[in-house]
């Protein structure tokens, strides 16, 4: 199991970032797929037709979003866990992603994902 910690300046409020992160229309935006999303404790999640599926686990409105990924045969004792926090700086969104547990076949794969096709077109639509 890996662990990938990486940080993004977004030309944005953390409140932006925020609902690009919680809210379905917004992630269907950036994404151009359907997804499901909650701002909800506990509430599942699914983004990319189910590629990616998991739950919120603590929500701090425009601050801080915590989430358990499922990776099939996940083991329940050690889950894969996101961390996203948000502050605002000098009029952007810093955000620091921590994504521990990841399964080693699919690091590579989760990076790329978390710098091209996720935070990365955040940014890309914050940014127009």
């Amino acid at each position: 199991m890996k662990t990938y910690k990486t940080y993004f300046q977004i030309k944005a409020s953390p409140q932006d970032v925020f609902t690009a992160l919680t809210n379905p229309f917004t992630i269907e935006l950036w994404s151009g797929e359907t997804a499901v999303m909650s701002k909800e404790v506990g509430a599942e999640f699914s983004l990319w037709g189910g590629a990616i599926v998991g739950k919120n686990i603590e929500v701090l409105e425009n601050e801080k979003l915590v989430q358990q990924w499922y990776f099939g045969e996940e083991d329940d004792n050690n889950p894969s866990i996101v961390t996203l926090k948000l502050w605002e700086k000098k009029s952007n969104c810093s955000v620091e992603l921590l994504h521990t547990n990841i399964p080693d076949d699919a690091y590579d794969n989760i990076v790329e994902g978390w710098n091209e096709a996720y935070l990365g077109a955040i940014k890309a639509l914050m940014e127009i």
